[in-house]
């Protein structure tokens, strides 16, 4: 199950504060592994020196955590490596200063693992604090293989750890009765009991803003048709519902099995 292994990027701020709220979070659900990490320059003794630091001063908040330093010219490819290097299934990172609370910011570390990661990788909203527990899946679907893949995943997870599956379409000037008839495909597929929600609205964040969401709750996606086989690539409507989402997202790379 997806969580095996959890990599925390961790920087100074609110956002380091957020990826690590939101990796113990998961590891507490899945009995995983948690290494918080903190990526620096090349080159610079100093900067490493800092990083070390950085993550000294996490004291009791690592909570039986690991940790590890990671070299590279950005923080996303640092991570990427590093999560490759010690078998990381996934990597956790928080908002980008800026951001309104409670929803998702995506800075450059953001970024660049949402097209290139090989691993799922999780976001925080600003602001993000764990609830008490885990209460609703949600992913966002539209019939084509890799949200076929995702459900069938999620589908796992729910199983195993006793919540509930909801299924979630945007209807945005689409066909909505081949949607409900897709939607009714997928829940039968999935094997449980679970809910189809068709979201209306003028855009993306209209939809999703009229869309009810529970506390505790986790919204997956699975990655764009274009993305490669075994790495993370949203498109753009899955962008904008990662950024108007009132949760943490995870998303899964193509062929990723939780």
């Amino acid at each position: 199950m997806i969580g095996e292994h959890v990599l925390a990027g961790y920087t100074a701020g609110p956002g380091g504060r957020e990826a690590l709220a939101l990796g113990h979070a998961i590891v507490a659900l899945t009995g995983g592994r948690l290494t918080v990490a903190t990526v620096h320059p090349p080159g610079r003794p100093a900067a490493a020196g800092e990083a070390a630091a950085l993550l000294d001063r996490l004291g009791d908040d690592l909570a039986g955590a690991e940790t590890a330093l990671q070299e590279s010219r950005g923080a996303g490819r640092g991570l990427s490596v590093l999560a490759g290097r010690i078998g990381a299934d996934m990597i956790v990172v928080g908002s980008a200063e800026g951001g309104a609370r409670g929803r998702i910011a995506i800075g450059s570390t953001a970024d660049h693992l949402l097209h290139a990661a090989t691993e799922a990788v999780a976001l925080a909203p600003a602001g993000y604090t764990p609830a008490e527990t885990l209460t609703r899946i949600t992913v966002a679907y539209v019939r084509r293989p890799q949200c076929d893949e995702a459900v069938a995943r999620a589908a796992d997870a729910a199983r195993t750890l006793g919540v509930p599956l909801r299924l979630l379409t945007l209807a945005l000037d689409d066909d909505e009765d081949r949607l409900r008839d897709d939607l009714a495909l997928a829940v039968r597929a999935s094997g449980l009991d679970a809910e189809a929600v068709l979201a209306e609205g003028d855009d993306v964040a209209d939809a999703v803003g009229r869309t009810a969401w529970s506390e505790g709750e986790l919204l997956i996606c699975a990655s764009s048709e274009d993305a490669t086989a075994h790495r993370v690539f949203l498109g753009e409507i899955a962008l904008k519902l990662l950024r108007a989402a009132p949760c943490p997202v995870a998303v899964l790379p193509r062929g990723y099995a939780i």
